[in-house]
């Protein structure tokens, strides 16, 4: 009776398990090599906003990019890579967002955690993106840096940082052109 009652105890949570959209994603088996985030956004109240470790690294361009150089500045930070589709899907929207608020004190970074430098090329002249993108592939640290905050495996993040290096929002998965305009301009005005 003992035996019967854990073995139901066990399928019991077993089965509960199995609603879990990210456990069920990672169970399919498909080979997408990544877990798409379900666009949840979180704002951080202002005196709750996490900050994160200084980090740098190359960009695809082989340019130098660092923490120290967006001091400032509200910085909207990207975690993709080019056979992501969710981040391809978002492509146009970031490149058009980060056109559109180029003048504003508003830089866009990618942290691209998968490809190539001349993979990620490839993707920004095929979707107009002329914001630099760290390349963290080999080092991942960028990523650590943003430990807590940024899942390695939710790809794509959205992070926007106010202009005192604090997380003001986290968008989990493909953002919403519309949704990522009013986190900018909250913390740009």
């Amino acid at each position: 009776m003992r035996r019967l009652l854990s073995i139901a105890l066990a399928t019991l949570i077993l089965t509960g398990c199995a609603q879990d959209p990210l456990a069920e994603q990672f169970r399919s088996g498909d080979n997408k090599n990544y877990i798409a985030g379900d666009g949840t956004v979180t704002e951080f109240a202002v005196d709750q906003r996490p900050t994160f470790d200084d980090w740098e690294g190359a960009t695809e361009s082989g340019a130098f990019l660092s923490s120290e150089a967006l001091e400032g500045f509200v910085v909207v930070m990207n975690w993709w890579y080019a056979a992501c589709a969710p981040c391809r899907a978002e492509a146009p929207d970031m490149a058009a967002l980060s056109e559109e608020f180029a003048d504003q004190g508003v830089q866009f970074v990618g942290v691209n955690v998968r490809d190539t430098a001349e993979t990620a090329l490839a993707f920004d002249r095929n979707f107009g993106i002329t914001y630099p993108s760290i390349m963290d592939a080999k080092s991942g640290a960028v990523s650590l840096a943003f430990s807590g905050v940024v899942s390695p495996q939710a790809v794509p993040t959205t992070l926007v940082i106010d202009r005192e290096g604090r997380v003001s929002a986290r968008i989990l998965g493909r953002i919403d052109q519309s949704i990522l305009r009013e986190l900018i301009e909250t913390v740009a005005e």
